[in-house]
């Protein structure tokens, strides 16, 4: 028997390695002589390097790049040296989570540290770079990528200058560096536009510490509008433009990026749909399985595919809610936090948990073979 292991993370308690990991521990058990095959999957949010990395085999690397507040930090990123690409995440550079210890400055946050990290992949020899943007710091519409990557920015003077969001409504024209970039994929799954009442500012600013919507507003406007004079293209209304504070449209304005679904994007490069039908049972989950798992989260994409395979599906997650249609993805639901247990508890004894709630369905696992 040949079970693939395909859970995203339990955010807070175990990678989605982890998990597979405690997964396959548990079932060792109930299928005695099974070979298990570990392909942990990412929605192109946090935790998607960690995923990749582990399916495709790669390695780690590290460079030194200025976080959202511009302190120095050790960024790592993803690289498989078979095929020469690099998996980057912006939150290792640009994340809400590195600059949580201090007030946070919206007007000052910037993703130059991203580009940074571009820049080390490019200089490993990527031949492709495939970047996440959730968990963003900033609002800066990806200037500070711009910035990093050698965009030169002019005043009506004709001299150049380094713009911050502060400065760039002095900039009149602006001038794509001479290096040429590996293809870029960049995987996003929300499909904000740049601005207005949908777009990075007012959606995903509060949590960055955004207030004046309008100040924002008329800087990535203009941001937007230098770009399309000097590439001819205007990305701002594009689906995902607004993502990660403007960052969705950063990538495809100063690094032709191409944005795709996170998910479908993750499963293309871990031959996904291959290892579904090698299997005979296929486990997937998060930390809730809920009605926002079935807004394009990775675990719904891997039951869609595995049910569109003739495949059985378990699902397994902290907690279950009873959300319409959930369970019409699956062939069995296993939620692993006792409901009396508080959950802080519970995420210090997540891979416990995942043992005995396995254990405690064994009947109806083998059910399924």
């Amino acid at each position: 028997m040949r079970i693939l292991l395909s859970s995203d993370k339990f955010k807070g308690a175990l990678s989605a390695q982890g998990v597979a990991q405690s997964c396959e521990k548990a079932l060792q058990s109930v299928f005695p002589g099974a070979v298990f095959d570990a392909c942990p999957i990412a929605d192109g949010g946090e935790g998607t390097t960690e995923a990749m990395v582990a399916a495709l085999r790669g390695v780690w690397r590290e460079t030194t790049v200025l976080d959202a507040q511009a302190r120095p930090r050790l960024a790592r990123y993803g690289w498989v040296p078979a095929t020469q690409v690099a998996i980057l995440e912006m939150s290792a550079a640009s994340g809400l989570a590195l600059v949580q210890d201090r007030p946070l400055q919206p007007k000052l946050a910037s993703t130059f540290g991203t580009g940074e990290m571009l820049l080390a992949a490019m200089a490993s020899g990527a031949r492709k770079v495939i970047i996440g943007i959730g968990g963003s710091a900033t609002n800066d519409g990806g200037l500070g990528v711009a910035v990093a990557l050698g965009w030169r920015f002019f005043r009506a003077d004709g001299s150049a200058f380094q713009p911050t969001l502060e400065t760039i409504l002095a900039a009149v024209r602006i001038e794509r560096p001479p290096q040429p970039l590996p293809e870029i994929l960049v995987a996003c799954d929300v499909d904000n536009p740049l601005l207005g009442p949908r777009g990075a500012t007012r959606v995903y600013g509060p949590q960055t510490g955004v207030q004046d919507f309008t100040w924002f507003e008329e800087r990535l406007a203009h941001l937007a509008q230098l770009t399309a004079t000097a590439t001819g293209a205007d990305h701002q209304q594009q689906p995902g433009a607004g993502a990660a504070g403007g960052l969705g449209f950063g990538l495809m304005a100063f690094a032709s990026g191409k944005l795709t679904s996170g998910f479908e994007l993750i499963a293309a490069q871990v031959g996904l749909a291959e290892r579904i039908r090698q299997a005979d049972l296929v486990f997937t989950g998060e930390g809730r399985l809920d009605d926002q798992s079935l807004q394009g989260k990775g675990p719904i994409g891997v039951a869609k595919l595995a049910k569109s395979l003739g495949k059985k599906v378990v699902g397994i997650a902290g907690s279950v809610t009873d959300a319409p249609g959930l369970r019409d993805y699956f062939d069995l639901l296993i939620a692993i936090k006792p409901t009396d247990m508080p959950l802080p508890e519970a995420m210090r004894r997540t891979d416990e948990l995942i043992g005995q709630a396995i254990a405690a369905h064994t009947a109806e696992l083998r059910a399924l073979r």
